[in-house]
Parts: C-alpha cells; sequence; structure tokens
C-alpha cells in the first residue's frame, strides 16, 4: 500500500506534468521536458540516498516557478513551505540577463541548504549528461564546453552534502570534458 509520502511524490509529479505539458527539452529529440525533474528526482532517490521526501518533492518541481506559469503561493498550498523554500532556493530570477543569473548561481550555491545543494547537484548531473548524450540541437562544441566549465563552478560551492552525487557529478564532468575538449595533438 501506498505511505502519504508516495501519495505527495505522484501529486508532485501530476502537479509538474500538467505544467510542463506543453515543453520540450532542447535536445535534437525534443524530449518532454516532464523527464528532466523525473531525473533528478529519481538521482536523489537511487544515488543520493535521499530520504527526505519534501526535498524529492521539490525536485520534482524544482523548475516549475522558473520556466512555467506557476506561482509560489500555488506550491505552498499544494505541497507546504518546506518544498517552496527549497524550490525557491534553486529557482533563477527570469527577470535578470542570462549571464547575471548564471554568475548568481554560483555566487549563492555555497549558502544554499543542504536540502537544495542536493537538488542542484543531480539537476547538473542530468544536465551534464544531457549535453553529452543529447545535446542541445543548436550548440557548438564550445557551447557546450562553456556550459560544462560553468556548471563545476556552480557544483564548487555546493560540495560537502552529498559524497555519492558529487562522485556521480564528477564521473559526468569528466565524460563531458572529455568529450567535448578539443584533443591536443
Amino acid at each position: 500500500m501506498l505511505n502519504n509520502d508516495s501519495l505527495v511524490l505522484l501529486k508532485a509529479l501530476k502537479f509538474s506534468a500538467e505544467k510542463h505539458r506543453h515543453q520540450r527539452r532542447k535536445d535534437r529529440e525534443a524530449s518532454p521536458y516532464i523527464n528532466h525533474p523525473i531525473e533528478v528526482a529519481e538521482l536523489l532517490l537511487r544515488v543520493g540516498q535521499v530520504e527526505d521526501p519534501d526535498i524529492v518533492t521539490a525536485a520534482i518541481l524544482h523548475d516549475t516557478i522558473e520556466d512555467t506559469d506557476t506561482k509560489p503561493e500555488e506550491i505552498e498550498q499544494l505541497f507546504g513551505g518546506r518544498v517552496l523554500s527549497f524550490v525557491k532556493e534553486v529557482t533563477d530570477d527570469k527577470t535578470l540577463p542570462k549571464e547575471v543569473r548564471k554568475e548568481r548561481q554560483v555566487e549563492t550555491a555555497p549558502h544554499k541548504s543542504v536540502g537544495a545543494k542536493q537538488i542542484k547537484i543531480a539537476d547538473k548531473i542530468s544536465n551534464l549528461r544531457d549535453i553529452v548524450n543529447s545535446p542541445p540541437a543548436k550548440w557548438s562544441d564550445e557551447r557546450r564546453l562553456d556550459y560544462v566549465n560553468w556548471s563545476e563552478r556552480v557544483v564548487a560551492g555546493l560540495r560537502g552534502v552529498n559524497p555519492a552525487l558529487e562522485k556521480l557529478y564528477d564521473q559526468a564532468l569528466s565524460k563531458a570534458k572529455e568529450t567535448l575538449q578539443p584533443h591536443k595533438k
């Protein structure tokens, strides 16, 4: 029988799927966007052994405020203030220019809660895997490598919270650099 935590996770999956229903990833296959938050949550559970249901729920919802019409009040009403707090911690302010948002991620990473740090690490693992295995159709190798190097700067400030996730990130980073860096002759 399902427990209450399982029901909340299913509710979050349904909510996130509905909010992201018209979105696609930037890869050549235009994968359904919902695959990304599902992977982030799955990494937290399987690799990171994260047992806090609020962290896993927030992982499923982590892009809803940033990328959809979701209001913070909706998340708080449906999933509680703690889940909302994690989601807000990992949400970029889309009113700012992209370069400013990226630099803010680097600057704020060390100051995030343990839960938000774990979500961000899992998010970066998912994104690095996509950069290597199913890259955005219009991204050059140089742009992909820029993302890889930037993600390394972000994750540097997130370390010390989950060795298993950090190890998997390091493996994804190594593979991405090996794949994308020009080979020296």
